[in-house]
């Protein structure tokens, strides 16, 4: 653990839908330290979501103030914040989104390709990333041809491939077996532990948010209790 990556403070997300206002997010102050692993949980309509596409400078706060490592990034214009995307933070989704006619390792490749990273040292740094997942040996397959696990492996590796100071899951299992969530769960633990990687995890699943070190529930648009994880 070291300096938070994620300061949020009084942070208001409020959607207009016709006459009808939603108050999304309503004053959420939150903390996280660089390489903790923190679930997010709450039912459909508790701001959970809102709360992911802010964090990934998808959306803007309303009002309050969103800093990733030390910088207010809640009132940056377009292009700086899909910099930020880009150099900063990492995406896992529900939906693996690989794209079916590249292998594995292309598909690595790809943010790489978007920062100008050199031929060699893309390929060199995607099959490490393919290798830290247990997966270096599928690096010519499509995504036809793997697993659902195995294609959320290889989303994994791409996401983490540029390093990024963020990773954000979003119900990352939600298309997997049981013993295949465990898995998965397993990699991000790892993740967190060894490569000190900040996590943020969104999960309906109480079994998988206990691999986190810190758990946030939110209701209403509100954080109702932040609580560790008892291991126990």
């Amino acid at each position: 653990m070291g300096s938070p990556v994620i300061v949020l403070s009084g942070l208001h997300k409020t959607y207009h839908l016709g006459e009808v206002t939603v108050e999304a997010l309503r004053n959420v102050s939150l903390s996280i330290d660089r390489g903790e692993f923190i679930a997010v949980m709450g039912a459909s309509g508790s701001g959970k979501s809102t709360l992911m596409n802010i964090l990934g400078c998808l959306d803007r706060p309303t009002s309050g103030t969103y800093r990733l490592d030390g910088e207010d990034v809640g009132s940056l214009g377009r292009d700086a914040l899909a910099a930020i995307r880009r150099r900063k933070i990492g995406f896992v989704f529900q939906g693996f989104n690989l794209l079916s006619r590249m292998t594995a390792l292309e598909n690595v490749e790809l943010p790489m390709i978007y920062e100008d990273v050199a031929s060699g040292v893309r390929m060199e740094r995607a099959r490490e990333a393919l290798r830290s997942v247990g997966l270096l040996d599928r690096e010519h397959h499509l995504p036809s041809q793997m697993s659902g696990g195995q294609q959320q492996r290889v989303a994994i590796a791409r996401a983490v491939v540029n390093a990024p100071s963020l990773l954000l899951a979003d119900e990352p299992t939600g298309n997997l077996d049981s013993a295949t969530s465990g898995d998965i769960m397993g990699i991000f633990r790892e993740l967190s532990d060894v490569r000190g990687i900040t996590l943020v995890l969104v999960t309906h699943e109480p079994d998988l948010a206990r691999y986190a070190n810190r758990m946030v529930r939110f209701r209403d648009g509100r954080i109702i209790s932040d609580e560790p994880v008892n291991k126990a």
